[in-house]
């Protein structure tokens, strides 16, 4: 098994890897900027889903700014032996995938959570049915980051179904697989990019927002997650929330952070009334910056910030609008 980590500019994709680790370690960073890229994904930091991951082999291919039909062209012939591609779930990665597996001429099975030779276990409708494929031959792969909501299905597929292409169920009666299709015609140019936008910050996808204000019961109600809110889009950050604030219903349950909900690794997190529990702690990852205000100097959040605000949440977010509402002011007024 191979993973196969898109690039853009030198910046890892989410999911980067979590991919490289369920492929056992044995990735092609590829794109633009592939050896920073590479670099990175070779500290430690970034290599926490693997506990063996010091045996990981890390192979570079350096091409230009992203298309998905040229990076498909290029990554095929490199990656054409081997039994299970893997690709991480990101945008790029799932532009990528279809394309490398016409290219290679084997099913591809989107939305895994789990991959093996021969087999892998991926969600469907919405992450409603967890469904096992058994596959003959070779096949590519997406898979789903850690912490999304998607990848948490509540029910199981007790039947493994039939993939697509060169898969087959198992069992004596299995019908013969089909034969593969022979590689598709790599004619087709690149789509033309106008724009690359950044996403809200809002609305966002958690596991991939650089910077995180979160809430926790010691903020308080309605008003104050409406201030943290307001608060969060003046600085470009993303809302999370502790499991007991989505239960009450104060803020969305994709915007839970911790072992039952998402999975997040910021930049940045400010924790505003969070005492810390173990489930919310072990949903944070391992941010450069963790703040946390709380009135509790003990509370556990505390012991981990590298900056411990001893006051109380809602009247530090209210102080914290106030400055930059009169900074913006004072802005304005100079321009």
């Amino acid at each position: 098994m191979i993973a196969v980590v898109p690039v853009r500019a030198g910046f890892l994709p989410a999911g980067a890897g979590e991919a490289v680790a369920e492929a056992g370690g044995v990735a092609l960073v590829a794109g633009e900027g592939a050896a920073e890229a590479a670099a990175e994904l070779a500290e430690p930091r970034a290599r926490r889903w693997a506990p063996a991951a010091a045996s990981w082999r890390l192979d570079e291919l350096e091409l230009g700014p992203f298309g998905p039909t040229s990076y498909a062209r290029a990554i095929a012939p490199v990656v054409g032996a081997e039994a299970v591609v893997i690709l991480p779930s990101s945008p790029d990665g799932r532009d990528l995938a279809p394309r490398l597996a016409a290219l290679l001429g084997v099913p591809l099975l989107a939305a895994a959570i789990e991959v093996h030779p021969g087999w892998a276990r991926v969600v469907r409708r919405g992450g409603a049915q967890l469904v096992e494929l058994q596959v003959t031959g070779p096949f590519v792969a997406t898979l789903l980051a850690r912490g999304r909501p998607v990848g948490r299905p509540r029910t199981r597929q007790s039947t493994p179904s039939l993939a697509t292409g060169s898969g087959s169920a198992s069992g004596p009666d299995a019908p013969a697989p089909a034969p593969a299709p022979a590689p598709a015609p790599a004619a087709d140019p690149d789509p033309e990019i106008l724009g690359v936008l950044a996403p809200e910050p809002a609305s966002m996808d958690l596991a991939d927002a650089p910077r995180i204000l979160a809430g926790g019961a010691g903020l308080g109600g309605p008003e104050e997650f409406a201030l943290l809110a307001r608060v969060a889009e003046r600085l470009g950050a993303s809302v999370g929330a502790t499991r007991a604030v989505t239960d009450a219903g104060l803020v969305d349950h994709d915007r839970q952070i911790g072992t039952t909900g998402v999975s997040v690794r910021p930049e940045l997190y400010v924790a505003f009334g969070i005492s810390g529990a173990a489930q919310h702690v072990g949903g944070i990852g391992d941010p450069a910056h963790v703040i946390a205000v709380n009135t509790d100097p003990s509370a556990p959040m505390m012991a981990i910030a590298d900056l411990a605000v001893v006051a109380d949440a809602a009247g530090t977010l209210r102080a914290l609008e106030r400055l930059l509402a009169s900074r913006a002011e004072a802005a304005a007024r100079a321009d």
